[in-house]
């Protein structure tokens, strides 16, 4: 199973759309996820268009995202189990990827997507893949834009960023 994995899309309905590399990309995809941070749901629209869309709202989303998809969640695809959380609930521990670690401390997970730094992340801890795509449409302090592809095989999850120059 191939997975798109995006977050900080911070597209309004004003936006032009969704840059070109990532959607070439997402229309290969068996499923995409999203996590938080849409600011519209003219995103998912978008997305849906090209695979189905599972998602979780972010702190920029408004009270019908939060209410369509919550606030984290765990999904399991092809027998592995992956929480999703967007990353920005001050829990106690230092950095993004230590309030994901923490939201399912406890729980049974193979792989932590989350977002809200816009900083590509990927490493292990305990066994589990922490993986932020960091955003394709705002690079803040980062060389270049970037999302996230995951392949499920043979019970193991694989994660590359995809990094690119211009979010036309």
């Amino acid at each position: 199973m191939k997975i798109g994995v995006v977050s900080d899309t911070h597209l309004s309905s004003r936006a032009k759309g969704l840059p070109s590399v990532l959607m070439e990309e997402f229309s290969k995809v068996d499923m995409i996820l999203h996590l938080g941070d849409w600011v519209s749901l003219e995103i998912y629209d978008l997305l849906a268009g090209l695979a189905p869309v599972e998602g979780i709202a972010g702190n920029n989303d408004g009270y019908e995202i939060i209410q369509r998809f919550g606030e984290s969640k765990i999904v399991t695809l092809e027998g592995m189990r992956i929480g999703m959380i967007h990353g920005h609930a001050p829990y106690s521990r230092k950095g993004t990827d230590g309030n994901a670690l923490l939201a399912f401390e406890g729980q049974d997970v193979d792989c932590i997507l989350f977002g809200h730094s816009h900083q590509p992340l990927m490493r292990r801890e305990n066994g589990i893949l922490l993986f932020n795509p960091g955003s394709p449409t705002d690079k803040r302090r980062e060389k270049q834009y970037s999302f996230g592809l995951m392949d499920i095989e043979d019970g193991k999850i694989t994660a590359r960023h995809v990094f690119y120059d211009s979010k036309e």
